[in-house]
């Protein structure tokens, strides 16, 4: 006797009894028979809808853990590589493999996991894993799921050498309208995926399509701060080159007023003063050696010469003839100046240290003009130094401004300068030595040279710990 199980009209099964006896079966058999499979075929029902229903719910754990290690990340990438591992991981898949869409609309593997995952990239050997003709370019093209359990009868199916699988799942990552990916399943085993895992897959894509969308969103705005942030740079680059070039045409203004006004008044004061040298060392030679007078003639003397010496510095500083620069060896400048200058260092309780790049290139400089920066530069810094300490004179490359620069670099361990004098330093007739003999003319000239050689002075310096004064000359 043969009975169905029938639920709702269809049959899910056969129940078969067998006698050795013939007519072992009446027809009170059959109907007690056809009553008992009825409800068989309701529990078997209700039993495969209640594992279905367990399998889901034992899916949606899986995909909760998953969507729980991505959820906050911001690339897209890592989303990727982490989720295809651990859905490969936690559903025992022997293939997951996550291709994303890039700016150029071209699709990339971004995530590949699974024991077969080194089996399908040697596989692969370069050639793209979606295949505009296969499953996964009609799932990338159209957005519609897919869901095969033999490939041999699915046309889609697109054989990848080395790789044979039998069963596969495609998703589409989905934003909107917009397809942003899809996620790829595969088994060698025939029959390996249920309509469970379709759903899983799919409800697994939905969440995954929104990760990478906030990711795509934090990626465009991270790269839009950071445009942001390299055009702050360039304009505060900008706005400081500015103020740099404003400072520079200011000190220059300065200079080219001070220079017209020392040309004008620097040849009416040579004659008297040229008078008043000459007649008093005439009247010295005259007057013999206890006259009362002739140490206020001494004063007079020395006061006139010390005006001469003003003038020529307004002259030095004012004029415009014609230099002679050739190309030189800055530490020829140091060398020579150091010679002359070390008397007066040792006498001044000053310990010299000198560091020279013996490997310099040449620079093209007026060499006297050189001197008298350096020369300039040393005075102020025994100045600076009235109960001894230490100078430190030295050369160096460096590169700044896309150009190579030799440095030449004179530093004290003095009283320092006033950070509210440092701006004003380089200005004509300024000057901290007032008590001292200055005329504020020494760094004017020095910027001036420095100035119409093409290069710059930069000075450091901090109160009570001493100065730095570097010369930069373009090579």
């Amino acid at each position: 006797m043969i009975v169905p199980f029938k639920y709702r009209g269809q049959s899910t099964g056969v129940l078969i009894i067998e006698n050795l006896r013939a007519e072992a079966f009446s027809q009170y058999d059959e109907h007690l028979m056809v009553v008992i499979t009825s409800h068989l075929a309701g529990l078997i029902e209700y039993t495969r809808l209640r594992e279905e229903a367990e399998g889901r719910a034992r899916s949606l754990g899986l995909i909760h853990e998953v969507v729980q290690q991505v959820i906050g990340l911001n690339d897209k990438k890592e989303v990727a590589y982490i989720t295809a591992d651990l859905v490969a991981q936690y559903f025992k898949y022997e293939l997951a493999a996550i291709l994303l869409i890039d700016d150029e609309q071209k699709y990339s593997i971004q995530g590949i996991g699974g024991t077969q995952s080194e089996t399908v990239k040697r596989a692969l050997a370069g050639q793209g894993f979606l295949l505009p003709n296969g499953v996964t370019g009609h799932v990338s093209q159209t957005g519609e799921s897919i869901l095969i359990n033999d490939t041999k009868l699915e046309k889609l199916h697109v054989p990848l050498k080395g790789w044979a699988a039998r069963s596969e799942i495609c998703v589409a990552l989905k934003d909107g309208e917009n397809i942003l990916g899809i996620i790829d399943v595969e088994s060698r085993e025939q029959n390996a995926f249920t309509h469970n895992d379709l759903i899983a897959i799919e409800s697994l894509a939905g969440i995954l399509a929104a990760v990478i969308s906030s990711a795509n969103q934090y990626q465009k705005l991270q790269e839009t701060i950071r445009q942001l942030r390299t055009i702050e740079i360039e304009l505060n680059a900008r706005m400081e080159a500015q103020r740099s070039a404003e400072n520079r045409l200011i000190q220059a203004a300065k200079l080219a007023a001070v220079g017209e006004m020392a040309a004008g008044i620097a040849h009416e004061l040579n004659n008297p003063l040229t008078t008043v040298t000459g007649f008093s060392e005439l009247v010295l030679e005259e007057l013999p050696d206890g006259s009362a007078h002739r140490e206020e003639l001494e004063m007079v003397l020395r006061e006139a010469r010390r005006a001469s010496d003003v003038v020529r510095r307004l002259l030095d500083f004012s004029r415009q003839g014609e230099r002679t620069r050739i190309r030189a060896d800055i530490n020829e400048v140091v060398n020579d100046v150091i010679a002359l200058t070390r008397h007066l260092i040792h006498t001044n309780n000053v310990e010299l240290r000198i560091e020279l790049n013996e490997s310099l290139p040449w620079v093209s400089i007026d060499h006297n003009q050189m001197k008298q920066v350096l020369l300039n530069l040393i005075h102020n810094a025994l100045q600076a130094m009235p109960k001894g300490g230490e100078l430190q004179v030295g050369t160096s490359t460096a590169k700044r401004d896309e150009r190579d620069w030799v440095i030449m670099s004179v530093k004290d361990s003095g009283i320092g300068i006033k950070p509210a004098d440092q701006e004003r330093i380089f200005e004509p007739f300024f000057t901290t030595k007032g008590d001292r003999g200055g005329t504020g003319l020494g760094l004017s000239v020095t910027y001036g040279i420095i100035t119409d050689h093409g290069g710059t002075i930069e000075i450091s310096s901090e109160p009570d710990k001493g100065s730095i004064f570097a010369v930069w000359l373009p090579i």
